[in-house]
């Protein structure tokens, strides 16, 4: 006994005195006692050790409604009470997470020393013999809050790290996430694995240039904010649609939208895909006029062909298509009319019956000449 009570004195020294007077007022005790000769002089022992926040339970249900009450830092608990004995109120602690491993010290008779190892068994701290020896109730005591107060602190620390983990990981989603928004998946994938420079050739595609017709005209007696929430209010349904065609949209340049399909993974149906896209961009456009009283339209251009797709910068990434057949479906876009989709006689090409076309027969297009080309009136 005197060499336990030398380790616990020793172990209590290392703590500061004025950190243990301030532990123990603040800390709040529950003393669970059928005896109210014990828990008066249990009371006592704890008020002369500086505890002013003490209450008492006259019984083990009692102790058990106590500590649902409010949170204790520390419960002196004695063995045998009616309703429930101390062995049953640490059993019934371990099913309830609300109380299960608050700090609980054993009182005990000589003759129950088997029963109090079962209770530290069960999650009690330690044991005192009836009655306390002041020294001693003062070093597990003090011993047992200590406990309390690392635990607390390994608790704080771990949700602290939790806390930073989750962020860490939000952080890199939300990365991802921009990057996705920016770049196709599959050229997102290739920069995070460490590719510095990303170039390909892709031997047949389909790319599309969108223009808004009397959007410049409009902006003119629209007010910025209704202005830019029209068009994100067009571009995003057009985003949700080529989402769901599987084509790739490039960039958006003020009031003109371009997408391609067939890359960056080849797809044999790459016009088809495009077509059906543009086709829907003009029945979303009509749906927009109507909700929001505008007569906004828009010339599509399509023409299908060789590029060269890669990623350019470093601080901000674009993913960009360079090539005559981006030159061509941009000329596709602009010699087109309002409210039409315009191909060249390459896309015409690829597509099947189930698209109905109309010739539209030689048009003279900047740089390109006189050209053969096709409206694309929808599907059959």
């Amino acid at each position: 006994m005197n060499n336990q009570l030398s380790t616990e004195s020793n172990s209590v020294a290392e703590i500061k005195p004025e950190e243990v007077a301030d532990s123990l007022k603040k800390s709040a005790v529950l003393v669970a006692d059928d005896s109210r000769l014990m828990r008066m002089v249990l009371t006592k022992a704890l008020q002369d050790l500086g505890f002013n926040n003490i209450d008492t339970a006259v019984d083990g249900r009692d102790a058990i409604n106590k500590l649902l009450e409010k949170p204790y830092d520390l419960m002196l608990l004695d063995m045998e009470m009616p309703e429930m004995n101390g062995l049953e109120v640490l059993t019934n602690m371990n099913f309830d997470s609300r109380i299960k491993g608050t700090p609980t010290i054993v009182i005990s008779g000589n003759e129950q020393i088997d029963l109090a190892v079962q209770c530290i068994e069960a999650g009690a701290e330690d044991y005192l013999i009836k009655p306390p020896n002041p020294t001693l109730l003062r070093a597990r005591v003090t011993t047992s809050l200590e406990k309390k107060r690392l635990r607390n602190l390994d608790k704080l620390r771990f949700a602290q790290l939790q806390a930073e983990k989750e962020l860490v990981e939000f952080e890199k989603e939300k990365s991802e996430r921009l990057l996705l928004n920016i770049l196709p998946g599959a050229i997102a994938g290739r920069l995070k694995g460490g590719e510095k420079t990303i170039a390909n050739g892709h031997h047949i595609v389909s790319v599309m240039f969108a223009d808004l017709c009397g959007f410049t005209a409009l902006s003119r007696k629209t007010t910025p904010d209704d202005l830019v929430r029209m068009l994100n209010e067009i571009f995003t349904a057009f985003d949700n649609i080529v989402e769901h065609h599987r084509v790739e949209k490039i960039k958006t340049i003020g009031d003109c939208y371009m997408m391609v399909g067939g890359l960056p993974n080849h797809r044999d149906d790459h016009a088809h895909a495009v077509a059906d896209a543009a086709i829907e961009m003009v029945e979303a456009l009509k749906r927009l006029n109507e909700k929001n009283g505008t007569e906004l339209a828009m010339r599509i251009g399509i023409h299908s062909g060789p590029v060269v797709a890669g990623v350019i910068g470093k601080i901000k990434f674009t993913y960009d298509l360079w090539g005559d057949t981006v030159n061509v479906a941009s000329r596709m876009e602009s010699s087109g009319m309002p409210g039409r989709i315009h191909l060249s006689e390459q896309t015409r090409a690829t597509l099947d019956s189930h698209f109905i076309l109309e010739e539209r027969g030689l048009v003279e297009c900047k740089g390109l000449g006189q050209v053969k080309t096709f409206f694309l009136n929808g599907r059959c």
